[in-house]
């Protein structure tokens, strides 16, 4: 996520702390900097020359201080007004008292609504809030059946479709007795997945005007990809001045997204971006955190967000178990180092986790010879070993390591390597 731009905005703000003294020249000479690396990211002109002007106003106070640190005070002020840039608070969704609470997603064709409801239908699954999916798209050609394969994969049922009596044009008819048979079967919310178009025009905004009308949903959100730009903010603000967003959800961020449309789109039409999209599996759908994201950005990490995707993922009977085998005398086995690894991998790609943490930035990742194949062919290695060769390495000889690289098809050298690594790391887990 803001790959390019972080590098940069984390470069400039370190030459600034690492200064005892700072001078107005040099407080104008990074904002110089940041205000090229921010239209280079493709931010709103508008945005950014407010964003300068915010910071600059701000640091001429900062300056006249003399009993703290210039440098790390104009850094705090450049991170405070990236979150406020970002929208300052998390936004949580807003759930009816009573009833079925409605989301509407909208946006256009090929940006990503049907993958993002089957993946927020996930996560509010797992906050128990009792998710129900509807098919409102009625003109692309196996809409409904892309949403009844993703809903099947999360576990979330599907209504909406022609079989219920709505006509194939009748999409407000359609969406009513989906949200009755919803009603029906207990869902506490209901995410409607509405048709897009290549182009914002007259016929979409109507049909989502009468939607709106219909079945009062609680939320609107728009479904934008991160991708895009500046062409993200337009169409936000198309929607929006139509039918009334209440919050967006920007999609592949993940992906060589510059960041434009994130730090643009609350500026300019004042909508706050709920989730983020970051990856392909159904779980990759994070609420977009302006403080923690801006963190991020300047290379301070998110330690928050690395512990609440350990405490989705990780198995803790599992984790204390692997903790005692750790401290016992005998110490882990082959079968623990892959309970270990399943459970790391579960959190998602290597890169997007060390990511994470704080002192690691972009310039080190993009170095760091990290390939999550490898971990697929460790995973293979072991899974190729009979269980008493995973409890007691030492008993494998030529001929067993021989049939284990064929049957994960990897070389000898590498099952060597993977035992060699195991030894060191068991003995360095038995000192601490």
């Amino acid at each position: 996520m803001f790959t390019a731009l972080a590098e940069q905005l984390a470069g400039t703000v370190r030459r600034l702390t690492g200064r005892g003294v700072l001078g107005e020249s040099d407080v104008t000479e990074a904002l110089r900097e940041i205000r090229r690396h921010l239209l280079e990211a493709d931010v709103s002109f508008e945005v950014t020359r407010g964003f300068v002007e915010r910071v600059r106003d701000r640091a001429v106070g900062v300056l006249a201080v003399p009993s703290v640190s210039p440098g790390q005070q104009v850094a705090k002020l450049v991170h405070d007004e990236i979150a406020a840039l970002l929208g300052g608070q998390r936004r949580a969704l807003d759930f009816a008292p009573v009833g079925p609470t409605v989301i509407l997603l909208v946006g256009l064709q090929g940006s990503g609504k049907t993958t993002t409801a089957a993946k927020l239908a996930a996560r509010l699954k797992r906050e128990q809030k009792a998710p129900g999916l509807v098919a409102a798209d009625v003109d692309r050609p196996a809409a409904r059946e892309q949403l009844q394969q993703l809903g099947e994969q999360v576990g979330v049922p599907v209504f909406g479709g022609r079989e219920q009596g709505a006509g194939s044009g009748d999409v407000v008819g359609l969406v009513r007795a989906a949200l009755r048979e919803a009603e029906a079967a207990r869902c506490r919310t209901v995410i409607v997945d509405t048709a897009g178009r290549l182009q914002v025009d007259d016929a979409l905004m109507d049909e989502l005007r009468a939607l709106k009308a219909a079945v009062a949903p609680r939320e609107i959100l728009l479904v934008a990809d991160g991708m895009t730009g500046q062409d993200a903010v337009r169409i936000a603000r198309g929607f929006h001045e139509a039918v009334g967003l209440t919050g967006v959800v920007l999609t592949k961020l993940d992906g060589d997204a510059r960041g434009g449309a994130a730090l643009s789109i609350h500026g300019v039409t004042g909508v706050p971006i709920v989730y983020a999209g970051t990856g392909e599996r159904m779980d990759a759908l994070e609420p977009f955190d302006p403080v923690r994201v801006a963190g991020r950005i300047l290379g301070q990490g998110d330690v928050v967000g690395l512990v609440e995707r350990a405490q989705r993922v990780v198995d803790r009977a599992a984790a204390e178990r692997l903790e005692q085998k750790v401290r016992s005398r005998k110490g882990m086995d082959l079968a623990d180092f892959l309970a270990a690894l399943r459970q790391m991998q579960a959190m998602g790609p290597l890169k997007q986790v060390l990511g994470l943490l704080p002192g690691v930035g972009t310039k080190a990742l993009q170095q760091l010879p990290v390939d999550d194949r490898r971990i697929r062919h460790v995973e293979a290695i072991v899974l190729s070993m009979t269980p008493a060769e995973r409890a007691n390495p030492a008993i494998l000889n030529g001929s067993r390591k021989l049939r284990i690289a064929k049957g994960s098809g990897r070389p000898v050298q590498e099952v060597n390597r993977l035992l060699e690594q195991f030894d060191v790391m068991r003995k360095f887990m038995k000192r601490m």
